[in-house]
Parts: C-alpha cells; sequence; structure tokens
C-alpha cells in the first residue's frame, strides 16, 4: 500500500483495512461520476459523452507524474515496482474482445460490478456473460495457451519498448492527453449537432 505501510509510517496489519476503504472509495467515485451508466460507457464509442476517455487519460497522467515524484523523493524505487509480463498476442486477441464486449454491453467488468452492487438488471445479465466467457476459456484453455502465451516479450513498458526517457515520455503522454481532450470535445459537438 504506497510507501507508507513498508517505511513503517501505518502498520502493517492496518493493510487490508486500507485496501477495503480505498475499495469503497473506488466504487463510491465511480458511481457518483455515473459509470455505472451503460449509456455513459458507450457514449465514447458513439461519440457523444468521453467523460470516461478524460477520467482514466487524467487518472494515468497523474498516476504516473505521482510514481515519478515518489521515486525522486526517495519514497518509491521505480525499478523495485512489478511489471506486468507482455505476451503480445494475448493482449491483442483479449483488448479486442473486451473492446467488442464494452461496445456491444456499455460496461467494463469493474463497472459491471459497480452496476451490479445498484442494482442494475443489464449489468447482472453482464456478469453472468463475464463468468460464463472465464468458465469457458478455463475449460478451453489448453486450446487457447498457445496465444495465450504468444509473442512473450518479457517486463516491458511502452517506455522501454519505445527507448524514450520517463520524462519525455511523460511530456509526450500528457500533451497526447491534452490533444485527445480537445478533439474529443470537436467530435462530441458534431455528433450532437447530428443527433439532437
Amino acid at each position: 500500500m504506497g510507501p507508507l505501510i513498508p517505511n513503517e509510517l501505518i502498520p502493517y496489519e492496518w493493510n487490508n483495512i486500507i485496501a477495503l476503504l480505498i475499495g469503497i472509495a473506488f466504487g463510491y467515485i465511480l458511481e457518483a461520476s455515473g459509470f455505472s451508466s451503460s449509456r455513459k460507457l458507450a457514449g465514447v464509442f458513439y461519440g457523444y459523452d468521453f467523460v470516461v476517455l478524460k477520467v482514466f487519460f487524467t487518472a494515468a497522467i497523474v498516476s504516473i507524474i505521482g510514481l515519478l515524484y515518489m521515486d525522486y523523493l526517495g519514497y518509491v524505487d521505480i525499478g523495485q515496482l512489478y511489471i506486468h509480463p507482455t505476451y503480445l498476442w494475448g493482449a491483442i486477441i483479449g483488448g479486442i474482445i473486451m473492446g467488442a464486449g464494452f461496445v456491444a454491453g456499455g460496461f467494463c467488468p469493474g463497472t459491471s460490478l459497480c452496476g451490479v452492487a445498484i442494482g442494475k438488471i443489464d449489468a447482472m445479465v453482464y456478469v453472468v456473460g463475464i463468468m460464463i466467457g472465464v468458465f469457458i476459456f478455463s475449460e478451453l484453455y489448453t486450446f487457447f495457451e498457445p496465444i495465450y502465451n504468444g509473442y512473450f516479450q518479457g517486463n516491458i513498458t511502452l517506455m522501454d519498448s519505445l527507448g524514450v526517457s520517463p520524462f519525455w515520455f511523460i511530456l509526450f503522454f500528457t500533451i497526447f492527453g491534452v490533444v485527445a481532450f480537445a478533439a474529443s470535445d470537436l467530435v462530441r459537438k458534431r455528433v450532437k449537432k447530428v443527433f439532437y
């Protein structure tokens, strides 16, 4: 849980309690932001609502800038952080399947659970679909394994693969985010004129 527990500023026993409180706060923020609405989430793909894009892009930018500052101040050693291994074919095919499910159902796995918590029937159907998909994948894992483990890239980051300094990458990523926000506003205004 960040640098607070490893630096013994908070006792280790609080680890699960803090995780639970963060989870509750995250769920509340998702619901308060309207992310339990499938119309709002699907709006990104149809061009009439880009709140999801803006929130997640902002979260990514703030997180990476915060991590760099924490590393600079000595609270976090970025070199010691776990980086999930990259299996390119699994990532590409899984991304396509998840994207198709996102457009068709209007939820991602996290927001679908948020929708279930407030009693949305479409979210419940979506979660049942996720469970069926997980069951099918686990039962046919030996068939899917070559794709799932295909084209292993190691524990790399986007910065590593591009060969760019973290500071330059974050600068370009932030500029890209600002341009994406401006472009999404232009798209939203055009779509609004066509449909409203």
